[in-house]
C-alpha cells in the first residue's frame, strides 16, 4: 500500500472542455487534500499531484469527473452537462439574482451559446421561438426594421403600449422608434425602425425575461408589459486571449405567393369587364386592350425580390485579467445587401469594453460596461414587394435595347423608376453604465448603478423628379427631400442596500433601493421641395420651398422607491414580497405617484423526505399575485397642448390647440395571477412547466 504523501511529486496539465468548446473556472482538486486549482479562460489547467492521486474536476451545471493519476502527464477532460444542477444556477432577477431552482417567479433565460449559433442581426432574432408565452414578430426583412413583441399577449388597449422594458447592462433602453412616418414608412412598414439594431447580438452574454407580477412588480410602473433583461459579455480570469470569428451568410425570400400566369389574369379581366357591361376596352387598359403583348410573362416576384442578399459578420475580442481585474474589448462589424435591384446595403460597426476589478479583500467592486455602434443603412425609397405581386404579368420588359428603363412609349410605369429614390439613416448609438458596491459587513452591501445612454438618428428619402414617366415632361423643380433628426439621450441613478442573514434553517433577503431617471428626445423633421439640379437634392438651402413637420423638444422624468422581502425556510419554503412606488411626469396631478407590488411563494416538495426519489428529481409548486403599471403614454399628454398651424396670418404664423387639459390622466394598472408546476424525471433528463 503507498501512502500518497510518501510518492514523488509531479505537475499533470490538460484541457478541461464540453465537448466543443473550453470551459474556464473548471475546479481541479486532489481527493482527500487541500491542493486545488482552476482553468483559464483556455480551460488550460497545472496542478501539483502524486501518482496514487485521484482528481477531481467540478464546474456548476456538469457532472462531477473523477480521474486517477495514475502515469498521465496530460489530460484532456470533458464534461457533460448536469440538468439537475442547472437547477442551482443563478439568475438575473433584475435589481436581484435567485438561484433557478428558488425562484417564486416567471423568468426564463437564453445565453451567449444559443444566441451566437443564430447568424442574426437584431437580438429579438435569437429570441424567437425560444420562450413560451413570448411571442416575437419580425414586421419586415428589411435591414433595419423592427420587431413587435409581445409578453403574455395584449396588456394596453393603447396600439403603442404594449412593448416591453428592455433593460440593457442596468440601464434602461427606450425601444419605441424613433423614425417618422412620412420618411420610412414606405420602405420599412408603419415607421417601426428598431433601435434594438443597434446592438451587436454578438456581444451579448444572456437574455432574461421576467413575466409574471412576481418578477415585473419590482419595476412598478415600467412592467406591466413584461422585462427583458440583456446583459453584455464581462471579462474572465485567465491568460490573455485574442479571438477572431468571421462568418458569411445568404439570404433568399423564402415563399413567393402563388399569382396568375398571363391567360389566366387576361381571362379574369375580361370577365370583370364584361360583368361590368364593358365590351370596348379602356384606353388605359393596357394589358388587355392589346397594348402591351398578350402572350407575355413574367414572374414579377422573382424580378423584384428575388435576388439574394450577402451578409457578413467580423468579430474581433480580447479577454484577460488577474484574480483582481478582469477586462474584455471587442469590435464587430455587419455588412448585409438586400433581396432587391440596385447596390444596396446596411453596415453596422461597434465597440464594446468591460471592466471587472475587486479590491484584494473582495469588499469593494466596481464593473464599468460601455458600447458604442454606429449604422449607416442604404435602401431603395420602396419596398417592391406590393408591385411584384400586383404588376400585370404581361407588362413590358424592364430595360430597352440600349440599357436604359423602358417606359413602353409612356404607357408603362417601370417599378425599376423607384430605384432613383433613396432612403439612408445614420445613427449613433452609446451605452455606458457602472456599478460600484461595497460589502460593509458580511451580511451588507451598498451598491450604487449609474448609467447613460445616447442614441442619435438622421434619416432622408429622396423623391427626385426621375421617378415619373418622362412623358410627364417633370424637371427637379418637382423634386424633394425628406429630413428627420432626431437624439434620444438619458441617465439614470439606483442606488441599493442588500441584507441577507441565515437564521437557523432559515434564509431572509432585505434588498431597498431608489430610482431617478431622466429622458430628453428632439425631432425635427422637415420637407424641401423643387431644387435647381437633382444633383442638389441634399441642399437645403437649395430648396424652393422649406416645411417643418415636427420641431419639439420632450423631457421624462421618472423616480421610484422599491424594495423586496425574501424569505427562505430548509430550503423547501419560499416567500418573495416586492413593492415600488413610482413617480412620473407623465401623469396630471395627484395621478403622478402610484405603488405597485406582488406576492409569490414556492413549495419544493421533491425536497420533502417522503417524496424523495430516484425518479422524480425536481419538483415545485409556485404561484404569484401582484399589479404592475404601464406609463407608455406619451409626455404632456394630460395637458392643454398646442402645435404650431404653420400658416401665416398677418405676419405672424398662429398656434393650434392639440389636446385639452385632464387631470384624472392617471396610470394604468395591470393585475397579474399565476400558479405554476415544475416537474423533473430521471435527474432532470425530462422537465415539464406547467403554468396558469
Amino acid at each position: 500500500m503507498h501512502s500518497p504523501h510518501t510518492q514523488q511529486q509531479k505537475q499533470i496539465s490538460g484541457i478541461v472542455t464540453d465537448g466543443t468548446l473550453p470551459l474556464s473556472g473548471v475546479g481541479i482538486s486532489v481527493k482527500n487534500q487541500k491542493n486545488t486549482a482552476v482553468t483559464d479562460f483556455d480551460g488550460k489547467f497545472v496542478i501539483a499531484v502524486s501518482t496514487y492521486d485521484i482528481l477531481i474536476f467540478t464546474y456548476i451545471g456538469y457532472k462531477t469527473v473523477e480521474i486517477p493519476v495514475a502515469k498521465h502527464s496530460m489530460l484532456n477532460v470533458k464534461m457533460q452537462e448536469n440538468t439537475t444542477t442547472l437547477q442551482e444556477v443563478k439568475i438575473n432577477a433584475g435589481y436581484y439574482s435567485v438561484k433557478e431552482s428558488e425562484r417564486t417567479g416567471s423568468i426564463v433565460k437564453i445565453t451567449a451559446k444559443d444566441i451566437d449559433k443564430q447568424p442574426v442581426t437584431n437580438i429579438l432574432s435569437a429570441m424567437q421561438g425560444r420562450m413560451a408565452g413570448v411571442t416575437i414578430t419580425q414586421t419586415t426583412g428589411t435591414p433595419g426594421g423592427g420587431f413587435d413583441v409581445q409578453i403574455r399577449g395584449t396588456n394596453s388597449l393603447r396600439a403603442d403600449g404594449n412593448q416591453p422594458l428592455y433593460i440593457i447592462d442596468g440601464v434602461p433602453y427606450a425601444s419605441n422608434s424613433i423614425s417618422n412616418n412620412n420618411i420610412s414608412s414606405i420602405i420599412i412598414p408603419s415607421a417601426n425602425v428598431s433601435p434594438l439594431s443597434s446592438i451587436n447580438p454578438s456581444d451579448i452574454e444572456s437574455i432574461e425575461v421576467l413575466k409574471d407580477a412576481d418578477a415585473t412588480a419590482i419595476y412598478g410602473s415600467r412592467g406591466a408589459n413584461g422585462v427583458i433583461l440583456i446583459n453584455t459579455k464581462k471579462g474572465k480570469e485567465g491568460k490573455t486571449r485574442f479571438t477572431i470569428n468571421t462568418n458569411t451568410a445568404v439570404g433568399n425570400v423564402t415563399r413567393y405567393m402563388n399569382l396568375m400566369h398571363t391567360d389566366q389574369y387576361l381571362e379574369m379581366r375580361k370577365e370583370a369587364f364584361a360583368n361590368d357591361g364593358i365590351v370596348k376596352y379602356p384606353a388605359a387598359a393596357y394589358d388587355v386592350n392589346g397594348t402591351w403583348d398578350q402572350s407575355r410573362y413574367t414572374d414579377w416576384q422573382k424580378e423584384l425580390i428575388g435576388g439574394t442578399a450577402q451578409i457578413n459578420d467580423c468579430q474581433i475580442s480580447i479577454n484577460s485579467g488577474s484574480a483582481q481585474t478582469q477586462f474584455l474589448l471587442s469590435g464587430n462589424y455587419h455588412n448585409e445587401t438586400t433581396v432587391f435591384p440596385g447596390d444596396y446595403n446596411y453596415k453596422r460597426g461597434g465597440a464594446n469594453f468591460n471592466l471587472n476589478h475587486q479590491s484584494a479583500d473582495n469588499k469593494f467592486k466596481i464593473n464599468l460596461s460601455s458600447s458604442y455602434s454606429s449604422q449607416n443603412n442604404n435602401l431603395p425609397a420602396t419596398d417592391f414587394t406590393r408591385e411584384a405581386r400586383s404588376l400585370s404579368p404581361n407588362a413590358p420588359v424592364l430595360y430597352d435595347t440600349s440599357g436604359n428603363l423602358n417606359w413602353e412609349n409612356g404607357t408603362f410605369n417601370n417599378p425599376l423608376r423607384n430605384l432613383e429614390a433613396v432612403y439612408k439613416a445614420n445613427t449613433a448609438n452609446l451605452i455606458a453604465n457602472t456599478i460600484l458596491s461595497y460589502q460593509i459587513i458580511p451580511e451588507l452591501e451598498i451598491k450604487t448603478s449609474i448609467g447613460f445612454s445616447d442614441l442619435r438618428y438622421d434619416e432622408t428619402r429622396t423623391s427626385p423628379s426621375t421617378i415619373y414617366n418622362p412623358s410627364l415632361g417633370l424637371g427637379s423643380e418637382s423634386s424633394s427631400l425628406f429630413v428627420n433628426n432626431s437624439n434620444r439621450e438619458s441617465w439614470i441613478i439606483e442606488p441599493q442596500l442588500n441584507w441577507n442573514k441565515k437564521i437557523g434553517n432559515g434564509k431572509i433577503e432585505l434588498l431597498a433601493g431608489a430610482t431617478f431617471q431622466q429622458q430628453k428626445t428632439a425631432q425635427l423633421v422637415q420637407e424641401a421641395d423643387g431644387f435647381a439640379s437633382n444633383s442638389l437634392i441634399y441642399d437645403l438651402a437649395s430648396a424652393t420651398y422649406l416645411y417643418v413637420f415636427t420641431n419639439q423638444q420632450t423631457q421624462y422624468n421618472y423616480q421610484a422607491f422599491f424594495g423586496r422581502e425574501n424569505f427562505n425556510w430548509k430550503d423547501r419554503y419560499i416567500v418573495n414580497l416586492t413593492g415600488r412606488r413610482d413617480g412620473s411626469s407623465r401623469f396630471g396631478p395627484g395621478n403622478q405617484f402610484a405603488n405597485f407590488g406582488a406576492i409569490g411563494a414556492a413549495w419544493l416538495f421533491s425536497k420533502e423526505p417522503l417524496l424523495e426519489n430516484k425518479i422524480l428529481s425536481f419538483g415545485k409548486l409556485r404561484a404569484s399575485y401582484g399589479t404592475t403599471g404601464n406609463d407608455q403614454i406619451g409626455d404632456y399628454n394630460f395637458l392643454d397642448t398646442y402645435s404650431s398651424a404653420g400658416n401665416n396670418y398677418q405676419g405672424t404664423v398662429g398656434l393650434q390647440p392639440n389636446r385639452l387639459f385632464n387631470p384624472n390622466f392617471g396610470w394604468e394598472t395591470n393585475k397579474k395571477m399565476e400558479i405554476a408546476l415544475d416537474l423533473g424525471f430521471i435527474q432532470d433528463r425530462i422537465f415539464l412547466t406547467t403554468a396558469y
